[in-house]
């Protein structure tokens, strides 16, 4: 049997996962340093952020509290 983490658990790790991106964002975001691509660095943590965020949403398990 699976166990899947918890509410808590789940919150916990999407409020630290927004910390992380934001501080990527203003070290190496949009408008900082060389662009890659034409679209600025900030588009490559941009999509492991959404790749992280999704897969925390679809492990949780938001009926258990813990």
């Amino acid at each position: 049997m699976e166990r899947r983490q918890g509410c808590l658990q789940g919150l916990f790790e999407l409020f630290l996962l927004n910390t992380l991106f934001d501080w990527l964002q203003r070290r190496f975001g949009f408008g900082r340093g060389c662009s890659c691509f034409g679209c600025g660095c900030g588009l490559i943590p941009a999509i492991v952020f959404i790749l992280l965020f999704l897969s925390t949403c679809a492990g949780t398990d938001w009926t258990r509290l813990f």
